[in-house]
């Protein structure tokens, strides 16, 4: 357990499933939106080096999302989305991540879950991912992922 900024973080990479714990201090209906609102998304998606510059996302079952990280250092894009397989309001997200490959086409499907609950006046978050094809991708997405949540941390402050 590490405590960063007040908020409880704990980490742990099981192979190739990845489960971060998160506190937030604010109320679950404003972390869900930040999940769900293409806007605040904007705001707070991608790790620090690689910030989100385009969002957009069809938030029901069956709807696809979408999204770009633009590289701060060198321009790189990195496109990736999926498709949201359960929604529930103010408590559960289930959708798919693949990156996009050179051709286009979608990569290695990984299946994203972010469960949220109350913790007196703020927003316990259990996210899991998985499963990776290697555990180096799997700590690599530990590490964009805790960015991008430190981000979504500063915003909801």
């Amino acid at each position: 357990m590490i405590q960063n900024n007040s908020a409880e973080i704990a980490n742990t990479v099981a192979g190739r499933v990845l489960t971060i714990n998160r506190v937030f201090n604010a109320p679950r209906s404003l972390v869900f939106k930040a999940f769900t609102d293409p806007k605040r998304m904007l705001q707070w998606l991608g790790p620090r080096d690689y910030p989100a510059s385009f969002v957009e996302a069809d938030v029901r079952p069956g709807g696809k999302w979408r999204a770009c990280l633009d590289s701060a250092a060198n321009g790189e894009e990195l496109w990736h989305g999926g498709i949201y397989h359960e929604v529930v309001p103010d408590e559960r997200l289930v959708f798919t991540f693949a990156w996009d490959q050179e051709d286009g086409k979608a990569g290695r499907e990984t299946l994203v879950k972010i469960d949220l609950e109350d913790l007196a006046g703020k927003t316990k978050m259990q996210f899991q991912q998985s499963e990776f094809d290697t555990v180096e991708n799997c700590e690599g997405h530990r590490q964009g992922w805790n960015s991008a949540f430190d981000r979504l941390e500063e915003l909801l402050a």
